[in-house]
């Protein structure tokens, strides 16, 4: 056979596929829209981190101080992952006297989690 020819096997699907599907239903424009911007904050490893460190935080809520030393990077570069979190609307942040809280937004979070599990 020469570089050129390729030899493809076409076999015809006579039984059901074998794997279900992983969703019960598909995604529509509007909540791809909504979810995304939350995945696309998650992308970061940096911000995945700080997100597992929120949401398993004791009380449901941690504050920055206990953050950022878990990290060997700037406070204002934590801030900044932080604000993405909060802009993607994955946390909600409460300042208290000259420290801030932050908390898991458990409604988008089950969202998300709902499209991770089949």
């Amino acid at each position: 056979m020469s570089k050129s020819a390729v030899s493809v096997t076409v076999l015809e699907q006579t039984e059901a596929p074998c794997c279900p599907p992983m969703a019960q239903q598909r995604v529509d424009a509007e909540t791809a829209g909504f979810l995304a911007p939350a995945f696309k904050a998650l992308g970061d490893p940096v911000r995945l981190q700080l997100m597992s460190m929120i949401a398993s935080a004791p009380g449901g809520e941690i504050c920055v101080c206990d953050l950022t030393p878990a990290f060997e990077l700037s406070g204002s570069t934590i801030s900044h992952h932080l604000k993405a979190l909060k802009d993607a609307g994955l946390v909600d942040a409460e300042r208290r006297a000259s420290w801030v809280y932050y908390r898991a937004r458990p409604g988008l979070m089950r969202q998300l989690a709902g499209l991770l599990t089949p």
